[in-house]
C-alpha cells in the first residue's frame, strides 16, 4: 500500500470558536511549494499613488512624524505616519441609527460609525520590511485612534485590520491599515466573546490564558517569543500558516497596553510579519485585531490578540457549504518552517 494511502485526515476542535476544521496534508504541498504560487501584482508608480499625495485625502485627523504626533497646522513634509477619514467609507457619522423593521421579518438601522485609514509613508516599504521602532509607531496611533473614537456616540466595536494584497482585498498598493467603528459586535467576537464567558464561569480560567500555559509547555507551535507575546500557529488553523500574536499575560483590553509592551508587540509583529515575507515569497494576508469591545460591558474574561491570515488559497464548495476549513498543512509543521525563516 502507498504510504500516502494510509494517511487519515484529521478534524480538529477550535476551542474559541467551537468550529471544526479539516487537517488534510494528503492535500498539502512541501512547506516551500507555497511560496511558488503566482501573486497578483497592483503595484503602481509613486508618481500615481494618491496616498503619496495626501493633499489628494481628506483632512488628517491624526499625523506622526518620526514617533511624534504633530500638532501644528497643514501637513509637514516629514510625516510619517498619517490618519485619514476613509473617502469611500464603510460607515458614516450621524447621530441616530434608525432602526427599522420590514414586514416583521427583516430590521435594519443606519451604518453608523467611521472609516479611517492608517498610511504609512513610504510607498515602497510593506509593514514586514519596517523596523521595529517604525511599528511601534503604527501601533501608537493604533492605541491613540482606539482611545479617541471609543468615546463617541454609537462606537460599540472598533475594528483594526489590514488587508495586504489584491487576493486579500487591498485596491491601493501603498501600504495602509484600516480602522471602522460600528454599533454592533463583529459576529466572529461575540462568539468568541460568549464562549470565553463560559469557560471562565466553567474552569474559573482564561481559556486563552490557558491554551498560553499548554503552547509554552509543548512548544510544538511556537513561533517566537518574548518577555510580554507569543507568536503561535493556532492547534485549529483558518487558514494554512495563521498567526496569533497574543499577550503571555491576561489583558482583555488593547487600548490599555503599557508602552513597554507595545515594544515587544512591535518586535512580535516584525519577526511574524517578516518570517511570513520571507517564507512565503510576500503572500497576500490579512491581519485583524480581536479585543473587549467598547460598549461599557464587563469583559475581564477576555484575552486580546491579533490573528493573521495568509491568503493562499480560495475557499471552494466544501468550505462555503459547511463554514469548515480545510488546512493543507499541519500548524506543528508550519510553526517549524516559520521558525527557520
Amino acid at each position: 500500500m502507498d504510504k500516502k494511502d494510509s494517511f487519515n485526515p484529521e478534524l480538529r476542535f477550535d476551542l474559541v470558536s467551537k468550529d471544526w476544521i479539516i487537517v488534510a496534508t494528503r492535500r498539502a504541498k512541501r512547506p516551500e511549494a507555497f511560496k511558488a504560487q503566482k501573486r497578483i501584482n497592483n503595484e503602481v508608480p509613486e508618481k500615481g499613488c494618491p496616498f503619496c499625495d495626501i493633499k489628494t485625502q481628506k483632512e488628517p485627523v491624526l499625523i506622526y512624524v518620526k514617533g511624534r504626533e504633530f500638532k501644528g497646522k497643514g501637513i509637514p513634509k516629514d510625516w510619517t505616519v498619517v490618519v485619514v477619514p476613509n473617502l469611500y467609507p464603510a460607515t458614516a457619522s450621524g447621530s441616530d441609527l434608525e432602526e427599522k423593521t420590514e414586514g416583521g421579518i427583516y430590521k435594519t438601522m443606519k451604518a453608523v460609525g467611521f472609516h479611517e485609514l492608517l498610511i504609512t509613508r513610504n510607498h515602497f516599504k510593506t509593514l514586514a520590511e519596517m523596523e521595529v521602532g517604525e511599528l511601534e509607531e503604527v501601533l501608537d496611533v493604533f492605541q491613540e485612534r482606539y482611545l479617541a473614537l471609543m468615546k463617541e456616540k454609537h462606537v460599540n466595536y472598533i475594528s483594526i485590520f489590514q488587508n495586504y494584497g489584491v487576493e486579500a482585498g487591498s485596491s491601493v498598493f501603498h501600504p495602509h491599515c484600516q480602522i471602522i467603528t460600528t454599533p454592533l459586535i463583529d459576529v466572529d467576537l461575540a462568539r468568541a466573546l460568549e464562549n470565553s464567558s463560559k469557560y471562565f464561569k466553567e474552569k474559573g480560567e482564561c481559556m486563552y490564558c490557558r491554551m498560553v500555559e499548554w503552547e509554552r509547555e509543548v512548544k510544538k507551535r511556537i513561533v517566537f517569543e518574548n518577555d510580554d507575546f507569543l507568536v503561535l500557529c493556532p492547534f485549529a488553523p483558518k487558514a494554512a500558516f495563521e498567526l496569533i500574536i497574543t499577550p503571555k499575560k491576561h489583558l482583555p483590553y488593547f487600548e490599555k497596553i503599557s508602552e513597554k509592551e507595545k515594544k515587544n508587540l512591535a518586535e512580535a509583529f516584525k519577526v511574524s510579519l517578516f518570517k511570513i515575507y520571507k517564507g512565503l515569497d510576500d503572500p497576500p494576508y490579512n491581519f485583524y485585531l480581536h479585543t473587549a469591545p467598547c460598549d461599557n460591558k464587563d469583559y475581564s474574561f477576555y484575552h486580546w490578540h491579533w490573528t493573521i491570515l495568509p491568503k493562499l488559497s480560495n475557499w471552494a464548495g466544501f468550505e462555503l457549504g459547511t463554514k469548515m476549513e480545510i488546512s493543507t498543512i499541519e500548524p506543528e509543521k508550519a510553526a517549524e518552517y516559520l521558525r527557520k525563516q
